[in-house]
């Protein structure tokens, strides 16, 4: 257990979580640590990111652009910024600590969720994609990794450093291999309807175990994404395939959710027949995972991720502030 306070925080264990950049389980410029308190006792989750690597990997615009939407946004199914500080070589990120682990975790040790699961999943994230889009703010990476659930079961949408405010389109590309919109792969520009692409491979894996396009390399992933052929398991409902396939349109002008309708065409779906929107946004509704927990600095539900060795530790001064002004 390591003791290294910092501005009023303890470090309590090595990483809990990953920063990840694309490609899945690889970490790359930064680590999330549980801290505690020092004033008021309560946990927290302190993203910790390397200014040197964050500027190496031309991340500087995505991690700014993370720090003022979060501290924007208030949503029950959003992740809550507390603070933002720095030092001369990191910038640290105070979160809440959102006991549950990634959705990953839990989906990977049932090998897929029932219908019931995977539509209550679905609904909390529809409602957190509404909320994102009524304020221009488009998510860009949705996946199980970044799902986390909290202590009662309900999602926490974490890692906001694809998000960006957009009236109309963008043109970076930038999100995980099995999840990218067609219009991303194809350098056409794009917006929201990007998200609501991503939650139709979402609901895919989250009820066959796997993603429906997935290959050895990207670009064979782009390329089946691009052909659009998806392969159903038989054990999916039919009113589930129905919503995967209008969500899984790659023609975007066709696509649910970016409808005359917008997100209401997706909640008046037959598959979510029955859903009780204002329940689930006052989490009234109980979750099918509860997660067991200890007590509230309890990370059994997350993988450790071993510390890197600093390898910056005699960096002399902060060559970067300037690219951190408002941080």
């Amino acid at each position: 257990m390591l003791a290294h306070p910092f501005a009023g925080f303890t470090l309590l264990v090595d990483p809990v979580h990953s920063t990840l950049s694309g490609e899945r389980g690889t970490g790359t410029f930064g680590r999330v640590y549980l801290t505690r308190s020092q004033h008021d006792q309560k946990f927290y989750a302190m993203k910790v990111l390397k200014k040197v690597e964050v500027v190496r990997l031309k991340q500087v615009e995505h991690i700014n652009s993370e720090k003022q939407i979060l501290a924007q946004v208030n949503f029950p199914f959003i992740v809550n910024l507390h603070t933002t500080f720095q030092d001369d070589r990191n910038l640290y990120m105070l979160l809440e600590y959102v006991i549950g682990g990634e959705l990953f975790s839990h989906l990977r040790r049932a090998g897929r969720f029932s219908n019931d699961m995977t539509r209550f999943y679905a609904a909390e994230i529809v409602l957190a994609i509404e909320y994102l889009h009524a304020r221009d703010i488009i998510y860009r990476d949705l996946k199980p990794e970044n799902l986390l659930l909290d202590i009662n079961g309900h999602i926490k949408i974490t890692d906001f450093g694809f998000a960006k405010r957009v009236q109309d389109r963008t043109w970076t590309l930038c999100g995980t291999p099995e999840y990218l919109a067609p219009e991303i792969i194809q350098s056409k520009g794009h917006g929201k309807p990007v998200d609501w692409w991503a939650l139709g491979i979402l609901i895919f894996e989250m009820l066959a175990g796997y993603p429906p396009f997935f290959d050895d390399n990207p670009f064979g992933i782009y390329e089946k994404i691009l052909a659009g052929r998806i392969y159903f398991p038989s054990h999916i409902d039919s009113a589930a395939k129905d919503l995967i396939k209008k969500l899984l349109t790659s023609d975007r002008t066709k696509r649910l959710g970016n409808l005359r309708g917008g997100s209401e065409d997706i909640k008046s779906h037959k598959w979510f027949r029955g859903v009780d929107w204002e329940g689930l946004r006052e989490r009234r509704v109980i979750a099918p995972i509860v997660p067991l927990h200890r007590h509230p600095g309890d990370t059994s539900n997350f993988e450790n991720y071993p510390e890197v060795i600093d390898e910056d530790a005699g960096q002399q001064g902060d060559p970067y502030r300037s690219l951190f002004l408002d941080f």
